[in-house]
């Protein structure tokens, strides 16, 4: 089974082996940034682990991680 390399790319592995976070970045950041408050920034330029519903098909994504 090959790697989903685009998600691959987005996507940082941590953990265990039997539990393993999916670590991936905050959307809308990349611009019109002046419009929100400051802890709306500062909240988003911290990674977010994967929502339990997409944790599955990640998982699949990546098979050898």
């Amino acid at each position: 089974m090959k790697t989903h390399q685009a998600i691959a790319k987005k996507i940082k592995v941590t953990g265990k082996k039997r539990r393993k976070n999916y670590l991936t970045k905050h959307a809308g950041q990349d611009h019109f940034n002046a419009r929100e408050s400051g802890n709306a920034t500062r909240h988003k330029r911290k990674n977010m682990v994967v929502a339990k519903a997409d944790y599955q098909n990640v998982k699949n994504a990546l098979p050898y991680s």
